[in-house]
């Protein structure tokens, strides 16, 4: 073979092991989140990185920075000479999100007041028309889908991405206690309403009672917070129903 054509070869190679790198550094990222989001890891305990490293079939390098990556997101706590360790929740955790994502979600329709399109209100209304009559189906998981879906897509009219990246984190962070709140509570029919009632007051471009009503449709209070909470964490403790129950971590702040 001629000696410029290996150097294509390995000039190929060199171009393509760090697309690699990436692309298995945001598999196990991806896949090491749902663990984390789902309460699959225990609040608190430590994190084997070998063992992760065998089940999603890496390298440690991948692995590693995707721990790195979740611990700057808050996911985990990283801790000299014990290694990274999942944060979970408590209920200052809680509510301290779901205040920060009313800040995001009603700044966000502030922007979209004055940014939005006729297209993209219209995009919303489509799918608003497709999604309310699939929460009868009173499914958890869908609802839950449903429901982020709506309030990402309202903040993608604020036309600022960054809005939509937090958003998105914060949704991760809390997912499991909100699908915890959906399947105890479906009877919140009146928190399926007020969808309309946000996209009517974007659509008459209302600033005020949009973010007024969405501060309302998103608060916690503390009783609500610790009922959730207590949900969730009851169910990472207990992988069957047979299971006794673990008591861990520290009690809620009263």
């Amino acid at each position: 073979m001629p000696k410029t054509a290996k150097a294509t070869t390995a000039e190929k190679a060199d171009r393509t092991a760090p697309r690699r790198a990436a692309d298995s550094a945001e598999r196990a990222y991806k896949a090491i989140r749902q663990q984390l989001v789902e309460f699959k890891m225990r609040p608190a305990e430590r994190i084997n990185e070998v063992h992760l490293a065998e089940m999603l079939d890496l390298s440690r390098t991948p692995v590693r920075e995707a721990l790195n990556r979740l611990a700057s997101e808050g996911f985990l706590v990283f801790t000299p000479n014990r290694g990274f360790c999942f944060r979970g929740l408590d209920i200052d955790d809680l509510l301290d999100l779901f205040e920060m994502r009313s800040i995001i979600e009603t700044g966000a329709f502030a922007l979209a007041c004055e940014r939005a399109d006729e297209a993209g209100i219209a995009r919303l209304q489509a799918f608003w028309a497709d999604a309310h009559p699939r929460y009868d189906r009173r499914d958890p998981d869908e609802i839950l889908e449903l429901d982020e879906t709506f309030h990402v897509h309202l903040a993608e009219l604020a036309n600022n991405p960054e809005i939509v990246h937090q958003l998105t984190g914060m949704n991760a962070r809390i997912r499991f206690v909100r699908r915890a709140q959906i399947e105890n509570a479906p009877q919140h029919w009146s928190l399926v309403d007020d969808h309309a009632r946000i996209l009517q007051a974007l659509i008459d471009r209302d600033r005020e009672r949009g973010v007024d009503i969405l501060r309302k449709h998103i608060s916690l209070t503390f009783a609500e917070a610790r009922a959730a909470l207590k949900e969730a964490l009851l169910k990472s403790y207990l992988p069957d129903e047979d299971a006794p129950p673990r008591r861990r971590g520290r009690a809620a702040r009263k």
